[in-house]
C-alpha cells in the first residue's frame, strides 16, 4: 500500500540520512522525498512517499519516534489529506505542434515557463496521478527531453497541524 509519512526533524547534518536509513534497512524504497526548513529554522519538515506493508511502515513510525532527530510523524495516508507535486518539463516543439502544446498545457492548468526555438519548457502541479497522467498525455503528443518532479508535498486537511507534541493547541 503507498503511504505518505509526513515528519518533523531537528534541521541538522545527518538527520534525513538517519530517517532515510531506517527504511531502506528494512528494504523499502523511498518513492518521492520532500524536505525543506519551516517557518522555524531548526525544524524541517520531511514528506515521503513508500509502499509497504501496513504492520511495517507502523513499526517503522513507532522506531523513527524514537530517534533524537525526529520531533513528530504521522502516516497522513489514512487521515484526509491534501498532496501536491510540481512538474518542470522541457518538450520539442515544432512550429505545427507549438499550439497544440500551448492548448494542452492551458487544460491541464500549466503554465509555459519558457518558449525557445524548437523547445517549451513547462510546469504542472497536482496530485502525483495528475503529473503522471500530463506525463503520458505529453509522451504521446511529443518528445520529453528532460524533466524535474518535487516529490509529494502533503498536509493533513483542516484544523489538524503537524506539530511538536508540546503545541496541541492552535495559535489563534
Amino acid at each position: 500500500m503507498r503511504h505518505i509519512i509526513a515528519m518533523l526533524l531537528q534541521n541538522e547534518a545527518g538527520a534525513l540520512a538517519r530517517v532515510a536509513g531506517m527504511f531502506s534497512a528494512r528494504g523499502y524504497n523511498i518513492e518521492s522525498l520532500t524536505v525543506a526548513a519551516t517557518h522555524d529554522p531548526e525544524i524541517s519538515r520531511l514528506t515521503m512517499v513508500t509502499i509497504g506493508d501496513d504492520n511495517v511502515i507502523a513499526q517503522i513510525i513507532k522506531q523513527s519516534r524514537k530517534s533524537i532527530d525526529v520531533i513528530e510523524i504521522a502516516d497522513l495516508t489514512s487521515r484526509s489529506h491534501l498532496e501536491s507535486e510540481l512538474l518542470v518539463v522541457k518538450v520539442a516543439a515544432t512550429e505545427s505542434g507549438a499550439a497544440a502544446i500551448a492548448r494542452f498545457t492551458e487544460l491541464n492548468y500549466g503554465v509555459i515557463l519558457d518558449e525557445t526555438g524548437n523547445t517549451r519548457t513547462l510546469q504542472f502541479t497536482g496530485r502525483g496521478s495528475h503529473i503522471g497522467a500530463v506525463l503520458t498525455e505529453l509522451a504521446a503528443m511529443t518528445t520529453i527531453l528532460e524533466l524535474a518532479r518535487s516529490g509529494t508535498a502533503a498536509l493533513e486537511r483542516g484544523e489538524s497541524v503537524l506539530a511538536p507534541a508540546d503545541l496541541t493547541t492552535l495559535p489563534y
